[in-house]
C-alpha cells in the first residue's frame, strides 16, 4: 500500500478523545470522543465505554452534540455527563446534567440549574452530586436565578460594565455580575441548593472545575480551593476551606500569604488531605509541591527535594500509602507515584506524554500521547500496559510517518539544552533540507514527546522540514532554576540557546543554510518577533509570528496584566526603559526579514492588537509581511475550517522563502 502524506486534513478527521472516567470495579471506561467534520465546519462529541481488557468500544450516546466530562457514579448505575439538549420539549439554553443508566437506556437531565453546570462530583450515595455555576451571589433560589439570568439576556444594551481587576480570562468575559458557586443537586428531585448563596465565598473565577473541589469519603464535607481577597485578581494566593454539606458551615482550612494551595484530594479514610502547594509569595515561579495536611491542622510539603513541578489531580492510591499525579520530566510527562513512609518518587507509567488518569479497584486508566501518535487509552493491571482502544489505528496506517529524537548540545551560561527533532518521512541524511524552528510558547513550558492538534509537528514535517524544537532557558521540566534563569531578562538567554541550536544544526551535513526559518506563537510568537530585531538578516529566511507578544507596554491590555512586571521585573511606569529592554518593538528599526503575521481578535491573553502593531510596523518600514487575522478564534486556532486555511497560509508563506534555487537545483541533477 501506498502511503499518503499527513495532512491537515489528515489531522482533523481524527477522533480525539477526552479524559477517561473509570468505573467503580476497575472493569471499564468512559470517555468523550469529538469528531470533526470540515465540510461542515463542525463538531460533534459522543461518549464511548471501553473494556479495560480491550475490544470495540460501545457508543453510549447519539442525541447530543458536545457530551463532555463523563463520570460514573459510586453505585456504577449511572454515568453523568454535561451537556445542552433538547428533552421533554424544553431545550437547554445552558449545559446542564445529564443521567446515563450503564444497564441500558436513555439519558435523563438530572435537574435543571439555570446558570447551567460547569462541573460535577458524585457524592458518595450516588444520588446527590456538587457542581460548579456562574450564579448571581446574593440570589438564594433557583428560581431567582432563572428570573436574573432572563433579564440580562432579555437587556437591549451590550456594554460589560465592572470595577473588578479581574474581568476576562483567554477568550472570554468573566460573566457580568456573577461569580462560580458550588451548588448540591439532588438527581431524584431535580433541586439544587447554592451552598455559598449570601456568603463571601467562592472559587475561583479563571476556569474553575474539577481540581477545585473534593468530597470527604463520607460525604459530610467538600473542600474547595478560595480566594480570600477583597479584589479578585489572576496572581492572588489561594486558600484551602472546607463546607459542611447539612449546615453550609464554612471553615478555613489553610491560609498563608506566602503560599498558593490547589488541587484537593481526601485520602480514602478521611485522615488526610493532600493538595499542590507552591511558594508563589516568596518567588511568583515557585514550583507546585505535593503537600498533605493532616487532622492536626498540620501540613508539609512533601516533594520539597523532589525538583520537578507536580500537576492535578492527586490521586491517592487505594491503600491511602501513596499518591499518583503527573509531572513533566526533561520535555516528557510521565506518570508517576509518591510513596508517604519513604518520601520516594516512582515513575508508573513513562510518556510521551501523559496529560490525564483515572484509578480505581487496582486499576489505572492513562491518557497519552506522542510525536508519533495521536492521544489513546491504555491501562496499567500488569507491570506492561495496555492499549485498550483502537479508535485511530486504521486512519494512521495509511499515512507516513516521520521519527523523532530528542539531542542536546550546549546552551546560554553553558548549560545543556535540549533540542526535539522531527524528521520529514522522506528525509535522507546525504541530501541538503531546510529545516523549521518551531518556538514553543509560556515561556514557562516545554515541548516534549507530545501530539499536537493546532501545531503538528508531523503535518509540518510532511513538507520536507527537519522540525527543531528547543526547550530554551525558561522551559519546564528542568528543574526550577533553570525555569527561573530568565526572570527580568525576556528574550536573552532564550535567543542565545536558539541560536546555538541553530549553529548545531548548521554543523549537519543535511542542513541547508540557505533554508531555514523561524515560528512560533504567543511567547514563540515573540521569540521570532525578538529575532527579527537582534539577529543579523539572512540568517533566517523568513519567521512566522502566531499570536505572539510585541510590546510590554501594551501588553497590559492582557487578561494577565498583573503577571508580567513581576516576570519583567518592574512596571512600565516604574522603569519604561528596562521594560523596553525587553520588547520586541524597540528595535523596530532593525527589523529586516520577511514575517507572516497571525492573530485571533478574541485573544485576550496576547491581545490581537500585539499582532496588528507588529504587522504595521513592518508594512511602515517596508519589510515583506503577510497578515492573517481571525475575527471569531482566540489564542488558538480552532475551527477546522479556519485550521485549513491557517495551515494552507503558514506553508505557503514559507515555502516561497524557502524554494530551492534553480543553480542548487542543477547540482543535485548532476
Amino acid at each position: 500500500m501506498r502511503l499518503k502524506p499527513f495532512d491537515v486534513d489528515a489531522l482533523w478527521a481524527l477522533a480525539r478523545i477526552g479524559e477517561p472516567s473509570l468505573s467503580p470495579d476497575g472493569s471499564e471506561v468512559v470517555a468523550a470522543v469529538t469528531r470533526h467534520d470540515m465540510e461542515s465546519n463542525t463538531a460533534r462529541s459522543a461518549l464511548y465505554r471501553f473494556s479495560t481488557l480491550g475490544g470495540e468500544p460501545q457508543r453510549l450516546t447519539e442525541a447530543g452534540d458536545k457530551d463532555a466530562a463523563p463520570q460514573w457514579s459510586p453505585d456504577g448505575a449511572h454515568i453523568g455527563f454535561i451537556a445542552k439538549r433538547e428533552q421533554g420539549g424544553v431545550k437547554d439554553e445552558e449545559p446542564q446534567l445529564y443521567l446515563l443508566p450503564t444497564a441500558g437506556g436513555e439519558a435523563r437531565r438530572a435537574g435543571r440549574v439555570p446558570t447551567g453546570v460547569v462541573a460535577f462530583r458524585w457524592l458518595p450515595d450516588a444520588r446527590r452530586v456538587l457542581l460548579v455555576s456562574w450564579v448571581w451571589p446574593d440570589l438564594r433560589s433557583m428560581d431567582a436565578q432563572a428570573k436574573a439570568l432572563a433579564a440580562h439576556k432579555a437587556r437591549k444594551d451590550t456594554a460589560y460594565v465592572t470595577s473588578e481587576a479581574l474581568y476576562r480570562h483567554w477568550d472570554h468575559h468573566v460573566p457580568q455580575g456573577r461569580v462560580p458557586h458550588l451548588l448540591m443537586l439532588d438527581t431524584a428531585t431535580g433541586k439544587a441548593k447554592d451552598l455559598f448563596a449570601g456568603t463571601r465565598y467562592e472559587l475561583t473565577r479563571t476556569d474553575p472545575g474539577l481540581n477545585d473541589f473534593a468530597i470527604a469519603p463520607g460525604g459530610r464535607r467538600a473542600v474547595f480551593v478560595v480566594d480570600l481577597a477583597d479584589e479578585k485578581r489572576v496572581d492572588n494566593l489561594h486558600a484551602l476551606a472546607e463546607v459542611d454539606l447539612r449546615s453550609g458551615e464554612v471553615r478555613v482550612l489553610l491560609h498563608d500569604p506566602e503560599w498558593d494551595f490547589s488541587a484537593p484530594a481526601y485520602s480514602h479514610a478521611g485522615q488526610h488531605l493532600a493538595f499542590l502547594a507552591a511558594r508563589r509569595g516568596h518567588r511568583h515561579t515557585a514550583p507546585e509541591q505535593l503537600a498533605v495536611l493532616d487532622t492536626h491542622g498540620q501540613w508539609a510539603a512533601l516533594s520539597a527535594d523532589w525538583d520537578r513541578a507536580v500537576a492535578a489531580p492527586l490521586r491517592w492510591t487505594d491503600d491511602d500509602l501513596a499518591i499518583r499525579f503527573t509531572a513533566e520530566d526533561r520535555g516528557r510527562r510521565h506518570l508517576w507515584r509518591f510513596d508517604l513512609n519513604s518520601r520516594g518518587v516512582q515513575r508508573e507509567f513513562e510518556g510521551g506524554n501523559a496529560t490525564a488518569f483515572d484509578a480505581h479497584a487496582g486499576a489505572v486508566v492513562v491518557l497519552h500521547d506522542s510525536v508519533q501518535f495521536p492521544p489513546r487509552l491504555s491501562v496499567l493491571t500488569t507491570s506492561t500496559p495496555r492499549r485498550i482502544e483502537s479508535l485511530n489505528d486504521a486512519a494512521l496506517a495509511t499515512h507516513a510517518w516521520g521519527r523523532h529524537e530528542e539531542v542536546v548540545f550546549t546552551g546560554a551560561q553553558g548549560d545543556e539544552v535540549q533540542m526535539w527533532l522531527v524528521y520529514p518521512p522522506s528525509f535522507n541524511p546525504r541530501r541538503k533540507h531546510a529545516v523549521m524552528h518551531v518556538i514553543h510558547g509560556g515561556p514557562h513550558t516545554a515541548f516534549g514527546d507530545s501530539w499536537h492538534w493546532r501545531w503538528n509537528h508531523q503535518v509540518m514535517a510532511q513538507q520536507g522540514y527537519v522540525v527543531a524544537c528547543v526547550n530554551y532557558h525558561g522551559s519546564s521540566s528542568f528543574g526550577h532554576a533553570f525555569l527561573d534563569s530568565i526572570t527580568h531578562r525576556w528574550g536573552q538567554l532564550e535567543l542565545q540557546d536558539v541560536e546555538a541550536a541553530t549553529d548545531w544544526l548548521l554543523d549537519q551535513p543535511w542542513v541547508d543554510a540557505k533554508r531555514i526559518v523561524a515560528t512560533g506563537g504567543s511567547y514563540g510568537g515573540y521569540m521570532v518577533a525578538w529575532m527579527n530585531g537582534h539577529v543579523k538578516p539572512g540568517r533566517y529566511q523568513a519567521y512566522v509570528c502566531h499570536a505572539g507578544c510585541y510590546d510590554w507596554q501594551a501588553m497590559f491590555a492582557t487578561d494577565g496584566y498583573t503577571w508580567f512586571p513581576k516576570e519583567l521585573g518592574a512596571a512600565y511606569w516604574d522603569d519604561p526603559a528596562h521594560v523596553a529592554s525587553q520588547s520586541p518593538h524597540a528595535r523596530a528599526q532593525h527589523f529586516a526579514t520577511p514575517t507572516l503575521v497571525m492573530h485571533g481578535a478574541m485573544d485576550y491573553r496576547v491581545p490581537d492588537a500585539q499582532g496588528l502593531a507588529y504587522y504595521n510596523t513592518l508594512k511602515a518600514r517596508g519589510v515583506a509581511a503577510r497578515l492573517v487575522w481571525f475575527p471569531d478564534e482566540n489564542h488558538w486556532v480552532l475551527k477546522p475550517r479556519n485550521s485549513q486555511l491557517w495551515y494552507g497560509e503558514f506553508f505557503a508563506w514559507l515555502a516561497a522563502h524557502t524554494a530551492p534555487r534553480a543553480s542548487a537545483k542543477k547540482k543535485a541533477k548532476r
